[in-house]
């Protein structure tokens, strides 16, 4: 029998513990706000590259510590006035960011139709959509949406429609405008070419980091 192999094992399962906590000076929003919905797309399939994307490895949303709080201060504002948040993404890893560049210069257009129906995938950078640096790698921004709410577009659909201020049919205004004023009430402000971009103003300063989500 080997007697190191117990050892060995609770070495193993220390390490991965370790590395499964978010950098230092972040929180996962499930510690912080249990009650927001978590959708976290760039984990499975269902985003625009059409692949898990390289740095989830768990559909768990990470934030700067300050950030983090002041999401779960936007969401008990929700809640008091009936509704409830759900994100799609916070920090995002480096080395996804520069995946996103990779998929922009493949031939696969399999995602198209659903994401960028009007526009080349080469384009997405140069109109804005997707950012070769990207805030989300500092831990300060935060995609995010209301069960159940039209807002006009999916998210991450690369098309004037989904502008923040666009002409948007039924009651899609009025649930961007309460968005943006609701986080704004809470120190986010919106990026005007994403409804659901927002990041967070009232932090000291960041950096943007690689660390694997788990």
């Amino acid at each position: 029998m080997n007697k190191t192999a117990p050892f060995a094992c609770l070495l193993a399962l220390a390490a991965t513990t370790a590395g499964a906590e978010p950098p230092p000076g972040f929180a996962r929003l499930a510690d912080v706000a249990p009650d927001i919905a978590q959708d976290m797309r760039y984990a499975g399939s269902d985003n625009f590259t059409g692949h898990p994307v390289p740095g989830y490895r768990a559909p768990q949303c990470w934030l700067r510590a300050e950030a983090a709080r002041a999401l779960a201060a936007a969401q008990a504002d929700a809640k008091a006035q009936g509704f409830s948040l759900v994100v799609y993404d916070c920090y995002r890893p480096m080395r996804a960011v520069a995946s996103f560049v990779d998929w922009s210069r493949n031939a696969d257009q399999g995602t198209k139709p659903a994401y960028y129906p009007n526009l080349d995938k080469s384009e997405l950078f140069t109109q804005g959509y997707i950012a070769a640096q990207s805030t989300h790698s500092t831990g300060l921004a935060v995609d995010l949406g209301v069960v159940g709410w039209n807002f006009g577009t999916p998210f991450d659909f690369f098309d004037p429609r989904s502008w923040t201020k666009s002409k948007v049919a039924g009651d899609a205004r009025a649930h961007r405008d309460a968005l943006v004023a609701l986080m704004k009430r809470h120190g986010f402000e919106n990026y005007p070419r994403e409804w659901w971009h927002y990041a967070f103003k009232n932090a000291g300063e960041v950096r943007a980091h690689d660390e694997e989500v788990k």
